[in-house]
């Protein structure tokens, strides 16, 4: 209506009035879409709330950037053209599909947790601060992405994570704005990729149970290889000792044996010495003579003789001569002595 009105009263007053009018709209003009909520009015005297930057604008030119707290501006020629938030911002990254080193492809989508260090930066150094940092945190997963095989996206999730970071850094160091931590929210597997992954868990997991029953079966066999090797060192020993005994008292019956003979030839050189002795001792032999004889050709048929069988006195006679000069010997008489001495 203004504008109308200027042209019909005259071609210069309406010229006048209609770039008066355009350059109040272009004032009055919202602000670009940036990490902000509504901009406030200047009206001379201003608040800044704790955890926010306005960037402030004269005639059109960065002028300053208000802190938080009490702030004065001039009205008219001051505007308020962004307000920065300096709190930490969290973007949900869109669900986008990614290939994997070994070609499998992957619906991937994330959290990015960001804050605003330069709000200068932030407000004149990209247009829409969000939609660059959405863009190019879904081109630096799909890159990275892109150097794993599957099995290494899921467990090295942490160092992708750290990746993806770091390169949105680097990047974004010209916005003023600078990237905390990224988090990979889901990863979405082809059904079929599924299945495979399915059946190679459930073949390792038989792989595992068949190693730990052959490990099981050969502490087994070698528990009871131990056990056999323990029972034979114990049987052999415990043979050692029944042997050790057995020899000890075998010896021990020997010695017994001897001393008791030794006391027999003793006992019966002392009888012999003694009056009618000899007689005595003839009778004892002719006795065993005549009870070995009447035994003879009992067990077998063949049967060996003296050609002298039956002069018993000569036998008795050879016989008698042999025990005395048994009992005449030196080793009897030291036997005697020593007995004696005992």
């Amino acid at each position: 209506m203004l504008a109308r009105a200027g042209c019909r009263a005259g071609p210069g007053l309406g010229l006048l009035q209609h770039s008066q009018q355009l350059k109040r709209s272009a004032w009055l003009a919202p602000a670009p879409h940036c990490l902000n909520s509504s901009l406030p009015v200047n009206i001379g005297v201003l608040f800044v709330p704790q955890q926010e930057a306005w960037v402030v604008e004269r005639m059109g030119k960065f002028h300053r950037i208000l802190e938080p707290g009490l702030n004065f501006l001039i009205p008219l020629l001051d505007r308020i053209r962004y307000v920065q938030s300096l709190k930490e911002i969290v973007i949900n990254i869109p669900e986008q599909s990614a290939v994997t080193l070994d070609n499998v492809t992957l619906q991937i989508d994330g959290v990015l947790y960001l804050r605003v260090m330069d709000p200068y930066k932030a407000s004149y150094g990209v247009e829409d601060p969000e939609y660059a940092v959405t863009q190019l945190a879904q081109t630096t997963m799909r890159s990275e992405l892109g150097k794993l095989s599957l099995d290494r996206v899921f467990r090295e999730r942490e160092s992708l994570n750290a990746n993806i970071v770091d390169a949105i850094n680097q990047a974004s160091d010209c916005w003023g704005i600078r990237c905390l931590r990224y988090e990979i929210k889901d990863i979405h597997v082809p059904p079929r990729v599924k299945e495979s992954m399915q059946m190679q868990v459930e073949a390792e997991r038989r792989k595992r149970a068949t190693v730990l029953e052959s490990e099981g079966t050969r502490e087994s066999a070698i528990n009871v290889a131990e056990g056999q090797k323990q029972a034979q060192i114990l049987a052999s020993e415990a043979e050692k000792a029944k042997q050790i005994n057995k020899a000890a008292g075998e010896a021990s019956a020997m010695l017994v044996k001897a001393r008791a003979k030794a006391e027999a030839i003793q006992l019966l050189a002392a009888a012999l010495a003694q009056r009618h002795g000899n007689a005595a001792a003839s009778l004892s032999v002719a006795e065993q003579y005549v009870s070995v004889f009447s035994k003879l050709a009992k067990d077998s048929n063949t049967v060996l003789l003296p050609t002298n069988t039956g002069d018993v006195t000569n036998m008795v006679a050879q016989l008698y001569i042999l025990k005395s000069k048994m009992i005449s010997s030196p080793a009897v008489q030291q036997a005697a002595k020593a007995k004696s001495s005992h």
